[in-house]
């Protein structure tokens, strides 16, 4: 159970048309930004550059690591340093991801209604599937999800959309009764792009 969303607050959450909630990670659910900045800037140290600033990074969100890291690099970095980069940056973000991450205030309580109703949710993201499942045990909604897949579950990121596809066929839902829930024009896209 949820551990940010103490019982007495939850009111009955009604029943609808829609089958399956699909959510987006960071920016949706949790306010990840201050580990990415961390990790970046730990990044961009470790290959010998100085730090960038809080907004920078955050603009550079939402497409994954290896476009983050490839934008956080900048446009001089090679292949080699972008692919150093990234695989450092996986390591010391795995180790940090909880450090200041959190839930968005009410999002622990109202996911805990919608799942208490049998309404069936998931997280599609961009972020790492490892790094999304780690998050998501930390701050204790995991079992709220039937199912978690990130930027590397499939061979194509969002907006492309075979993860809303996966997710459809897997809790038998029609597009008519699925919602993508997200925070950028990217989960808009791969909304529209799943029909």
């Amino acid at each position: 159970a949820c551990r940010q969303c103490p019982r007495e607050t939850r009111t009955a959450f009604p029943k609808s048309f829609v089958n399956l909630f699909i959510f987006d990670l960071d920016g949706t659910l949790i306010d990840s930004r201050l580990d990415l900045m961390h990790s970046v800037n730990a990044t961009r140290r470790h290959m010998g550059r100085g730090p960038l600033p809080a907004e920078q990074i955050f603009s550079y969100v939402g497409d994954g690591a290896p476009v983050l890291i490839r934008r956080a690099m900048g446009p001089g970095a090679t292949e080699a340093e972008v692919n150093d980069a990234l695989k450092f940056f996986l390591e010391y973000y795995r180790e940090h991801a909880l450090d200041y991450t959190v839930l968005y205030p009410g999002v622990g309580a109202s996911l805990a209604r919608m799942h208490e109703a049998g309404a069936k949710l998931a997280v599609l993201t961009n972020k790492p599937v490892r790094i999304s499942q780690l998050v998501l045990k930390g701050l204790g909604i995991a079992p709220l999800f039937f199912q978690v897949y990130g930027g590397n579950s499939f061979e194509f990121k969002k907006p492309n959309p075979i993860g809303i596809e996966k997710l459809r066929a897997e809790a038998d839902a029609a597009p008519e009764e699925t919602w993508m829930v997200g925070d950028t024009y990217i989960d808009v896209q791969t909304a529209r792009n799943a029909g």
